[in-house]
């Protein structure tokens, strides 16, 4: 018998020995109530309290917890878009107190205050502005839970818009509009390519013609002093002028026709206005050529005349 109350004993005293000790972990404090009041808080590491008389009424997580709310609403252009808020927060760890008493559900009070600044925001700007100004809408929203959730103890640490997803057909027409707008850019710079080329090609065909033009310049300039050199020569062995002239014309004339017979396939057509023109213009180049000739026979009698008078000179 006395063994039995020896064992009973010990297992009281190891019962009693268990309910004194608790061990609280780390980035924790744990919440001590006698019989049913407020204690103390602790925090971590081997705690103690009286068996029986106290109780630990919970544990209040201090780590930094996230929490994502999905919010659909609309733009001031009535567009519906849904915004995917993510909310980083901790317990302030002075204010476990107020966090484990004052507010039985943190994640639905700050659940419903992100509805509210979201709602009260988004419709102020149009579609596009919600994309651009997202973090002016983190800023409110954060700013707001940290004026609603510091008096229950928590502790806003971040708040981020993580996604915009508008109507699938909205999407679908930006993707449009993004496109055209690209084929738009596109086709200017081709244009301008375009351009640029036409206007290269017209200033290289403008500076081939003025070359052309200095060479046909310099070729008949070139001509014109041959000519005169010609004539100069011809004045010099005691020809005049005006017999030079007809001597340089009937050669130019049978250069002309030895340069024509010499190239093979090569036609010469004239094609007159009227039968009458075509007439009267074959007649000008028999008459052309028969003076041609003409003045070449004369030219040659006149030179045999002149050795011969110089002959007698001598």
């Amino acid at each position: 018998m006395g063994n039995l109350f020896l064992i009973l004993a010990i297992i009281l005293l190891v019962i009693l020995l268990f309910s004194t000790f608790f061990v609280v972990k780390q980035q924790t404090s744990a919440i001590v109530e006698r019989f049913g009041k407020f204690t103390s808080v602790r925090s971590s590491g081997l705690q103690l309290k009286i068996p029986i008389f106290d109780r630990i009424a919970g544990r209040v997580n201090l780590k930094v917890q996230q929490l994502d709310v999905m919010i659909e609403t609309k733009t001031k252009d009535n567009v519906f878009v849904k915004l995917k808020v993510s909310v980083q927060f901790k317990v302030i760890q002075d204010s476990v107190y107020d966090a484990f008493y004052k507010l039985e559900y943190p994640h639905d009070q700050i659940t419903s205050y992100i509805f509210d600044v979201v709602r009260a925001e988004v419709p102020k700007l149009k579609l596009d502005d919600v994309f651009e100004r997202k973090d002016d809408i983190a800023v409110a929203v954060k700013k707001e839970l940290n004026e609603a959730m510091t008096r229950y103890g928590y502790d806003i640490i971040n708040t981020l818009i993580t996604d915009i997803d508008p109507d699938i057909q909205v999407k679908n027409a930006m993707n449009r509009i993004n496109a055209a707008d690209r084929e738009k850019t596109a086709a200017e710079f081709e244009a301008e390519a375009t351009r640029i080329k036409i206007v290269a090609k017209a200033r290289a065909e403008a500076e081939s013609k003025r070359l052309q033009g200095q060479g046909i310049a310099d070729q008949r300039r070139e001509i014109a002093r041959g000519l005169e050199e010609s004539v100069n020569v011809l004045n010099n062995v005691g020809i005049n002028s005006q017999e030079a002239s007809a001597l340089i014309v009937v050669t130019q004339h049978y250069d002309t026709l030895q340069s024509i017979g010499e190239a093979t396939n090569t036609n010469l057509i004239l094609l007159p206005n009227s039968p009458q023109a075509g007439s009267d213009m074959l007649n000008n180049m028999v008459a052309s050529f028969t003076a041609s000739n003409m003045i070449g026979e004369q030219m040659k009698k006149d030179m045999v005349k002149k050795d011969v008078a110089k002959k007698k000179k001598e």
